[in-house]
């Protein structure tokens, strides 16, 4: 099931907060992050002994898929940490850096069935 968007493609909704959900809402609607994610996995998690790392991981690719699932939304981000790469203001730059920064924590808070 996806949400219409006015204006803009449909946005699947949030997985189930696991690991294995979200890979799999990665693959189906986000292929491009896949090779990322499970390299990430391979070196951070799946032969570890202690778990502690898996929180952080998930807070990092629950956001990384929130964003990429809406094509809208992943551009916008991009835009402004491309813009803020060629400014040539420092403050400028650290404006749009701040407004990347503001959908990057929204979109980690994006929850299940969204």
């Amino acid at each position: 099931m996806t949400t219409p968007v006015p204006g803009g493609p449909a946005v699947p909704p949030m997985p189930e907060r696991s690991p294995k959900a979200l890979r799999e809402a990665i693959a189906r609607h986000a292929p491009h992050l896949l090779t990322d994610f499970d390299a990430h996995w391979k070196r951070d998690i799946a032969d570890a002994y202690d778990l502690a790392p898996v929180p952080a991981f998930m807070a990092r690719w629950w956001g990384e898929y929130a964003i990429a699932r809406d094509p809208l939304l992943e551009e916008r981000v991009h835009r402004l940490e491309d813009e803020a790469g060629d400014a040539t203001d420092a403050v400028r730059a650290k404006a749009l850096l701040e407004e990347a920064g503001h959908l990057r924590r929204a979109a980690r808070q994006t929850e299940p069935g969204r």
